[in-house]
């Protein structure tokens, strides 16, 4: 799961860079065949049809009937299958726009069978989860409270209407 928005470059020089690295490894480790199978791939995977084929997993009935988003106050930011970063940079899959909130802040992993994980990614203030700083990735749960410096999002996870069985008579 090399995935671009995880380098450590923006703490060249910096204490932080090896706790960053530490937590991008975990993440690496949380994303499994559970989760590789929803992550979008990457240009030398599209090349390479074997590849592919051993990545591929069966597709997964229950990813059409969940979704998981994060909600804050009237802002409502889904949530894919795979890694889903958290942070004031541009390119994360969900922005927080808040000077206190770090650059690759957090990450959720959502995996195919919709078990979520929340990892901080070595953020400078931490990521508290139901107003407890999380040592290390934690499950989430619907309605769950994640708080980054004064930001509150709440986690949700939501089973959508399925179309109607025909009766048959």
């Amino acid at each position: 799961m090399p995935d671009h928005k995880f380098h450590s470059l923006h703490l060249e020089g910096q204490p932080r860079r090896g706790e960053f690295r530490a937590a991008r490894e975990a993440l690496e480790r949380a994303c499994g065949s559970q989760t590789l199978a929803g992550e979008p791939l990457a240009e030398a995977d599209l090349r390479a049809e074997t590849v592919l084929a051993e990545r591929a997993a069966p597709p997964n009935p229950l990813a059409h009937q969940f979704a998981a988003y994060l909600k804050d106050g009237s802002n409502v930011y889904p949530l894919h299958i795979g890694l889903n970063s958290v942070g004031r940079m541009p390119d994360n899959d969900v922005i927080i726009r808040d000077e206190c909130v770090s650059r690759r802040h957090c990450a959720i992993v959502v995996h195919s069978n919709f078990v979520c994980e929340l990892h901080d990614v070595a953020s400078k203030n931490g990521t508290l989860l139901n107003g407890k700083k999380i040592p290390a990735p934690a499950r989430l749960r619907a309605g769950d409270q994640i708080t980054l410096c004064g930001r509150r999002l709440t986690f949700h996870i939501v089973e959508a209407a399925s179309e109607p069985t025909p009766v048959v008579v």
